[in-house]
C-alpha cells in the first residue's frame, strides 16, 4: 500500500510540474512569435530590423519609404496583428 501511495504521489508532482511549464510556455511563446511577425513583414517590405524597430534598409526618398511603411502595415495587418507603425517604425517622413 505504502508502494502505491509512493507512485499516486509522483504521478501529482509530475502533472504539476507539467502543468507549469505549459503555462510559462503558454505565456511566453506569443510573445516570442508575435515579435517575429513584425522582423519578418519588416524584411518583407525591403526594410531592415534594428534595435527593434524598422528602418529603411539603404538611404531612400521619402515616397520610397512611404511605400515599404504601407508594405509593411499591409502585411503585419495581415498577419493578425494591429497597425504597429508608431510602436515599431523608425522615424518616417514628415
Amino acid at each position: 500500500m505504502k508502494q502505491a501511495t509512493g507512485e499516486a504521489n509522483l504521478t501529482v508532482i509530475v502533472v504539476v510540474i507539467l502543468g507549469l511549464v505549459a503555462a510559462a510556455g503558454a505565456i511566453i511563446l506569443p510573445k516570442i512569435l508575435g515579435n517575429t511577425i513584425y522582423v519578418s513583414c519588416c524584411n518583407q517590405s525591403g526594410g531592415k530590423w534594428s534595435n527593434g524597430y524598422c528602418t529603411a534598409n539603404t538611404p531612400t526618398t521619402c515616397a520610397e519609404r512611404e511605400t515599404m511603411w504601407k508594405q509593411y502595415d499591409a502585411c503585419v495587418i495581415e498577419n493578425g496583428k494591429h497597425n504597429a507603425n508608431e510602436k515599431y517604425r523608425a522615424a518616417s517622413c514628415s
